[in-house]
């Protein structure tokens, strides 16, 4: 089973986040140890502001064992209703429609790809069931 991680575990990772890098890195390990990890194009967009040329991104890649995992059509179509649903709801903070990119791709993985995230209201609340690996008692993180 495939573990989809979240763009702001990688960041802790990258930018050596005094409260939240042993947390990533240790979840990290133990989901590599579980089996395959990865990526989406989303994720692949948000860490690669981290990065001066795309190799230096695919060197941080492979050494950290991740694989970049396509989204599909019905995860993006996904995406786009529970977005929807968001704004039907009133929901007006820009930028989440990534969010839901993020999870959509989990949810249609069969609800077998758990997500490594330390934010978990919106995926929660857009895709219940979904497999979370969070810490212990994450709602959102700062």
């Amino acid at each position: 089973m495939a573990t989809l991680v979240d763009s702001r575990v990688l960041l802790d990772l990258l930018t050596d986040d005094p409260r939240w890098a042993a947390w990533s890195a240790a979840m990290l390990e133990q989901a590599a140890t579980a089996g395959p990890i990865g990526i989406n194009d989303v994720i692949d967009a948000e860490i690669s502001v981290r990065f001066a040329v795309p190799e230096a991104l695919d060197a941080f890649l492979a050494d950290a064992g991740v694989a970049r995992l396509p989204m599909s059509g019905p995860a993006l179509f996904l995406a786009a209703r529970a977005h929807a649903r968001y704004r039907a709801r009133g929901g007006t903070r820009s930028g989440v429609l990534a969010d839901f990119c993020i999870g959509a791709q989990a949810a249609v993985e069969g609800w077998s790809l758990p997500l490594l995230t330390r934010d978990t209201r919106r995926y929660r609340s857009a895709f219940p069931g979904l497999d979370l690996i969070a810490p212990e008692g994450s709602e959102s993180s700062p």
